[in-house]
């Protein structure tokens, strides 16, 4: 199978991790395995970029980009279409790599490749609504607008558990506006970014034109700080735990430099006594078990009325034991493997750490075989110290609420700000709860995961900073230019300020 897969993707037992229009010489440089956490098995090679590599990206991206940003936007949105066209092609064996790669099951596999297939298509609308205002001017004979700029070569730093869709957010936007993107992935994953990356620079390749998509692979401690700390890179948008997004924020902050930040979510889900239980049920449990909890709206907290907590803990520690937990390449699997041994070892902590300070197992608990877990359900009191974190794992803590208000300052009151939900069917309820989430996404009866791409993807507080994919989110990858025209015969100033000369 891994052979398999990696033939359909021109991927080989020792691949080149930087890309700069060519792929860098194999030979002489420093190398990392990639592992699949279904088996531990190692699936291939990979080389990492040294600085003189990275120096070289840089300089093609930046002549790249001086290419790039001259074709018109409704051209350039052709070109994206062809690229989504081309992932169609390859959906099925890029799903396949992505799930020996990461562990997701094969349908989440499948839905992330599409998600890059969907933001394409959302993008080459977009090369045709790349809207700036006309304002009113005060000054007669005078035109005030607001017009948009591509800001140059973007650095993306993505993490392991979307290990191509969430470049696509930032990478297909950002092209649709005129930029390139030098993207640097996670170590973790770096098979499905060097095969994802020729994917799309094929087509550039096939209508002339130089690549705009760049690879660098290394580690966040180098690479990942040469982009940070770099001014050829007008914006960095990084994706991964909060704190490493913190370091990034103040390396880019010192170069007075953008960032669009996508840190950790710590998401909870409301279950009324107004609710259906059904779809409550099937959207608590999504959104805990999907990616085996390693997604970022991953359902981390559970607050039910406390006139259905018994009721509702029932059903769902019964959907919990029915669950199968295995080969995500199998059909019938629905949760996975966590991503290694650092993830498994980070669960089991969290757990020990949660009955310490007064928690109670209400089931799992416990490691399996290899990376696979348990899902665990933890009752829990508001003061713990380990609900206020983000454990990567398929951990819920459980707590018990009589009114909303008392719900909404449990929902709030942790350091970060992704996802909500509430499962209601009161009006009232749903509106006060929209009112006063305090995240970047709120949700009435659907689950806190699996955002569609044409709404703006981000948080609040620790979470981070600006949004990505849809809405009017491509405003953060370009720059904003108020422009002037008078076309008087005289030249009138603002604020009726008068200044004449003879």
């Amino acid at each position: 199978m891994p052979k398999d897969i990696l033939g359909k993707l021109e991927l080989s037992e020792v691949n080149s991790g930087v890309f700069y229009g060519e792929w860098m010489p194999i030979d002489g440089r420093e190398l990392i395995s990639s592992h699949s956490p279904i088996d531990g098995k190692e699936i291939a090679k990979v080389t990492i970029a040294g600085r003189e590599d990275y120096e070289m990206v840089i300089k093609k991206a930046q002549e790249s980009f001086d290419v790039w940003s001259e074709i018109p936007a409704p051209e350039r949105g052709q070109i994206i279409r062809e690229i989504g066209d081309e992932l169609r092609q390859k959906k099925e064996a890029l799903a396949r790599l992505v799930t020996l790669e990461v562990g997701k099951i094969l349908t989440e596999g499948r839905g992330e490749v599409q998600e890059m297939i969907d933001i394409a298509d959302f993008a080459v609308g977009l090369s045709r609504q790349l809207y700036g205002l006309t304002i009113a001017s005060e000054r007669k004979d005078h035109v005030l607008c607001e017009r948009w700029h591509p800001l140059g070569p973007i650095g993306v730093i993505t993490a392991f558990n979307f290990p191509c869709a969430v470049w696509s957010w930032n990478a297909f936007i950002a092209a649709a506006v005129g930029d390139v993107v030098v993207w640097k992935p996670s170590t973790k994953a770096p098979l499905t970014a060097i095969a994802t990356t020729k994917i799309v620079n094929s087509v550039l390749e096939r209508h002339g034109l130089p690549p705009i998509f760049f690879l660098v692979i290394g580690k966040g401690s180098t690479v990942g700080n040469w982009m940070a700390e770099d001014k050829r890179l007008p914006l960095i948008s990084f994706t991964g735990s909060t704190a490493t997004g913190r370091k990034v924020y103040e390396k880019v902050a010192k170069r007075i430099g953008r960032v669009i930040l996508e840190l950790g979510g710590n998401n909870a889900a409301i279950v009324s006594d107004k609710a259906d239980m059904r779809i409550a049920l099937k959207g608590v449990a999504f959104g805990a078990l999907a990616t085996a909890g390693q997604r970022c709206t991953t359902t981390r907290r559970l607050i039910l009325h406390e006139r259905i907590y018994d009721e509702f803990l029932d059903k769902l520690i019964k959907v919990y034991k029915n669950v199968k937990i295995g080969n995500p390449l199998e059909p019938d699997t629905l949760i996975g493997p966590l991503i290694d041994e650092e993830a498994v070892k980070k669960y089991e902590g969290a757990i020990e750490r949660a009955v310490a300070e007064g928690g109670r197992i209400l089931y799992g608990g416990k490691r399996l075989e290899g990376c696979y877990v348990m899902p665990t359900i933890i009752e829990a009191h508001p003061d713990m110290r380990v609900v206020k974190e983000e454990t990567f794992a398929p951990i819920l803590y459980v707590f018990k609420y009589s009114t909303i208000e008392e719900a909404l300052e449990l929902n709030n009151s942790v350091p970060q700000g992704l996802s909500s939900a509430i499962f209601t069917n009161d009006l009232r309820e749903a509106e006060y709860f929209l009112a006063h989430s305090d995240c970047g996404i709120a949700n009435v009866n659907t689950s806190t995961a699996g955002a569609e791409i044409g709404g703006a993807f981000g948080g609040e507080k620790d979470t981070g900073v600006g949004r990505e994919a849809g809405g009017d989110a491509w405003k953060f990858y370009a720059r904003r230019q108020t422009a002037t025209v008078n076309y008087s015969r005289d030249l009138p100033l603002a604020q009726g300020v008068k200044f004449d000369i003879e």
